[in-house]
């Protein structure tokens, strides 16, 4: 496996980049055509601004966000991993984290631990069984989970383009 991707660079964001990007952000079906209509600029210009934006990595996807718990995933856990440091680094427990679908994010990580993954989990024995996939692999040597009660504040980034909208005007 390849290692992760470096971060892009900051890519240049303008008053109008920011203003599809909130468009998008706040009504996602909005498309290409709609966009360019209620921001008053010519189509090619918003299709050509999303080409970059995305070849940049600003914008990362244009599909949709799909709620693990409408799937039937309501339980939610954090999971701090300490993994056997060796020749292959965070490698091989990154391909056996994406095997397991219940993994939706693995983030290497400062502090006590080296990993920390989202797991989703339909109720708590279920959640139980993914746990237990987790930590079965010969390079994950600790495992500390804590459950998520309740989300206060979803992943965001409206208010980040907001900010940057407001500082570049």
């Amino acid at each position: 496996m390849t290692s992760p991707p470096s971060p892009p660079s900051r890519a240049a964001v303008d008053a109008l980049d920011c203003r599809i990007l909130l468009l998008l952000l706040r009504e996602p079906g909005v498309g290409v055509l709609g966009a360019s209509r209620r921001l008053g600029v010519a189509r090619g210009t918003v299709q050509a601004r999303l080409d970059r934006l995305q070849r940049t990595g600003v914008l990362r996807s244009m599909a949709p966000d799909v709620d693990p718990a409408a799937l039937g995933y309501p339980v939610t856990a954090f999971c701090t991993l300490e993994i056997r440091q060796g020749r292959g680094g965070h490698s091989p427990v990154v391909e056996h984290l994406a095997a397991i679908p219940e993994v939706l994010e693995a983030h290497t990580i400062t502090g006590s631990g080296d990993v920390l993954i989202r797991i989703v989990g339909r109720d708590n024995a279920d959640l139980q069984r993914v746990i237990d996939q987790v930590v079965d692999d010969a390079h994950v040597t600790r495992a500390s989970t804590v459950i998520s009660l309740a989300t206060r504040l979803d992943h965001r980034t409206i208010p980040l383009v907001e900010h940057l909208l407001d500082a570049s005007s």
